[in-house]
């Protein structure tokens, strides 16, 4: 067999490997709206019904796509399109009939993930002055603070350097939304909390 055909066989294998896995378990990395207790508790209490879509006053949620296995038509959230607000009386939780978002009484029990900034994107890191991710945390000052510093090597000119303080940040993507980069990529991320559960969990 030609050495051509058999990197095209592992490749297919590969394929075929995420394909199963995508179906059985659903995309991992979907940021979800707020009360989610870990993808899987998730994705075994939400019956897809769109209550929580509909009671989002910011559109914020939208069903995922068919590339998510069975996590299609479950809701998601662009955090670049449109972020979470963490409404106050979180209308998406009470919308919910299954009790697949849960356990959230205030803005600080969420845990939809966590920001994590890329500092060779960030221009804050190549020293342009720039606080929008800060200025536009609903939990600034706890959520992420400014680290005030001197460029090394530079007597003259200061970084101000957003840092995620990692045990305050709950993950709605407001930074995501509001960061004025955006090539080669967005320069902060949410990165998911799987498997953990939301602060002040009331359990089953």
């Amino acid at each position: 067999m030609k050495p051509s055909s058999i990197a095209a066989g592992l490749a297919a294998v590969a394929v075929a490997i995420q394909g199963v896995r995508l179906v059985a378990h659903g995309e991992t990395n979907l940021l979800r709206p707020p009360g989610t207790h870990g993808e899987q508790d998730f994705l075994s209490r939400c019956i897809k019904c769109g209550k929580c879509i509909e009671a989002c006053a910011f559109a914020a949620l939208s069903p995922a796509n068919g590339n998510t296995g069975f996590a299609v038509g479950t809701p998601t959230i662009d955090a670049r399109a449109q972020a979470c607000r963490l409404c106050e009386d979180f209308p998406c939780q009470a919308a919910c009939p299954t009790g697949a978002l849960r356990g959230v009484v205030q803005r600080n029990d969420v845990r939809m993930g966590t920001a994590v900034i890329n500092e060779d994107l960030c221009i804050a890191f190549q020293g342009l002055r720039c606080e929008v991710c800060y200025r536009t945390c609903p939990l600034i000052d706890e959520a992420i603070r400014i680290d005030y510093r001197m460029r090394e090597g530079d007597a003259i000119h200061a970084v101000f350097a957003p840092v995620i303080v990692q045990d305050s940040c709950v993950g709605c993507g407001l930074c995501v939304q509001r960061c004025v980069v955006g090539e080669p990529e967005v320069a902060i991320r949410i990165v998911g909390d799987e498997g953990g559960p939301q602060a002040g969990d009331v359990g089953g």
